[in-house]
């Protein structure tokens, strides 16, 4: 039993990968929010950035850990110059963090990958500043870090994903589509707009 054990040490140790680390960007590819026409409207997060770390295992396997970054922003306007107008732009930093199993197809340069596991999100710094206009064009302004649209300041989410891992001479280049279900919306706004709970983004990992 003791040689059995020593046996399987060696061939993990000798077969597992050094942790990896680097950069993740991409682009969403789909809307953070679900917004009604004329009434509310969101500016579209055109890019996604951070962090990423990852462990290989010996058999194709592995475990990745992200840290992405994105900004969110949305606006929606109530009312009409007769009876006065309310004007809500809120703001927010969107922060999610990933923890996937992955799993590599044995191939030499371009290995394919498949991935699941589970991610948590939360906002830092929102804020949301509501102007009233009334009938005679007078103006009052507040600010909150609380908005009536927020739901839940952080949320889970089940994610599942596939890519392709390139080894080009020092770096691994991983483009991949993933996909994340969201447990729960964290705005939502009876009527007006209300945060996606179904996200798919395009990502690319460099790893050294």
């Amino acid at each position: 039993m003791r040689s059995l054990f020593l046996f399987l040490f060696a061939t993990v140790s000798a077969s597992a990968q050094p942790i990896s680390a680097g950069l993740k960007v991409g682009v969403p590819l789909t809307d953070f929010f679900s917004t009604v026409e004329n009434v509310s409207s969101s500016v579209p997060n055109r890019f996604i950035v951070g962090a990423m770390a990852e462990l290989r295992l010996p058999f194709g396997l592995g475990v990745e850990v992200d840290a992405l970054y994105r900004r969110v922003h949305y606006e929606d306007t109530l009312g009409n110059t007769a009876i006065g107008v309310t004007m809500d732009r809120t703001t927010a930093n969107s922060w999610e963090f990933p923890i996937l199993g992955k799993y590599r197809f044995p191939m030499r340069i371009a290995r394919p990958y498949v991935e699941a596991g589970i991610a948590f999100d939360t906002l830092q710094g929102l804020s949301d500043t509501v102007t009233q206009i009334s009938p005679l064009n007078t103006s009052s302004t507040h600010t909150t870090s609380t908005p009536t649209s927020l739901q839940n300041n952080s949320t889970k989410g089940f994610v599942i994903g596939a890519g392709l891992d390139v080894h080009a001479i020092v770096i691994h280049i991983s483009p991949e589509i993933r996909y994340t279900r969201w447990g729960a919306s964290q705005f939502n706004l009876s009527g007006v707009l209300s945060s996606n709970q179904n996200q798919a983004e395009f990502l690319v990992g460099i790893t050294f």
